[in-house]
């Protein structure tokens, strides 16, 4: 596999990107508060100042783009020249749902809230074929606390936000089967892959008494590993973004054969493919890049836009 191809640097912890049609990329920058958009030059220009702490993003069915915002949950330290984040500031007071219109750069709240409270610092979504998105809602850890989160589903429209998995530890990527039908979850600090039956839109089976929101263990990572946001590609491998042993962890649909591709930075966060070409967009958010990257597999044409 070729080498990483560097598109764009100086970004301030990029996440969540969206691989465009005219070559561009959409992508948050978590330490400023902004979607950004990186031209194929390099060119970075904000789209929205969503503040806080854009994280995870993705196309609607109405052509806007949500954001989970984590409500700027981090304070961010130079670690030996990496952007490392760290404490939850004392002014953090909970994270959103929102929605950008990336045209004129609009910014809405959809939601503060689900089923079970506020929301604490939502991570990362995936919308499926029916124009709703499932969510991870991260939470937040302190020096000797940690919350205990879940999986929530909602529609656009701000009428329906439930919590449909619980609990889970710090859960981060979270993605879907290219037909819909398994719905998979990334737990950060735990570095393991969950997976659950979806049985209805919304709906999944969390009957495994054994696993976390009762669900499936695809796969734990050994040693000192991490794992950040996921995609799925079109052969339905789960590749997750890992912190640590930096690159990208590919697992394959029934978990028994794991690849790792490196990548020239310790904290990798995120993923996305170009269509379903065998190319893909991957941050590197301690050294603030965004690559390219060479992928073994079709990728995954998401249903939006």
């Amino acid at each position: 596999m070729s080498e990483p191809r560097i598109v764009a640097t100086g970004l301030l912890f990029p996440e969540g990107p969206i691989a465009e049609a005219d070559g561009s990329v959409l992508l948050v920058e978590i330490a400023r508060g902004t979607l950004s958009r990186v031209a194929p030059d390099g060119e970075v220009t904000v789209v929205a100042e969503c503040g806080g702490g854009p994280n995870g993003a993705a196309y609607g069915p109405d052509g806007k783009i949500y954001i989970c915002n984590n409500g700027g949950c981090f304070e961010f330290n130079d670690v030996m020249g990496l952007m490392v984040p760290g404490e939850v500031p004392s002014a953090w007071s909970g994270g959103s749902i929102q929605r950008v219109d990336p045209a004129t750069g609009e910014v809405e709240t959809v939601y503060t809230e689900s089923s079970s409270g506020p929301l604490r610092a939502p991570n990362d979504l995936v919308f499926d074929e029916f124009g709703g998105f499932w969510f991870t809602d991260h939470g937040l850890r302190f020096e000797r606390a940690s919350d205990r989160t879940g999986l929530h589903y909602a529609t656009i429209d701000g009428s329906s936000c439930v919590e449909r998995v619980h609990p889970l530890d710090a859960p981060n990527g979270i993605g879907l089967s290219p037909d819909g039908s398994r719905l998979y979850a990334a737990e950060t600090h735990t570095g393991r892959v969950w997976a659950w039956n979806v049985t209805s839109p919304g709906e999944v089976d969390t009957s495994d008494l054994l696993g976390s929101g009762g669900g499936e263990l695809l796969h734990g990572a050994p040693g000192r590993q991490l794992f950040d946001s996921l995609a799925v590609d079109g052969e339905g491998w789960i590749c997750v973004a890992t912190i640590g042993n930096g690159g990208i962890t590919a697992i394959s649909p029934d978990g028994e054969t794991v690849e790792h591709l490196p990548l020239p930075d310790l904290l990798v966060t995120n993923i996305c493919f170009v269509d379903d070409e065998p190319r893909a967009f991957a941050t590197l958010s301690g050294t603030g890049q965004l690559v390219e990257i060479d992928w073994p597999r079709p990728g995954l044409k998401l249903h939006f836009p």
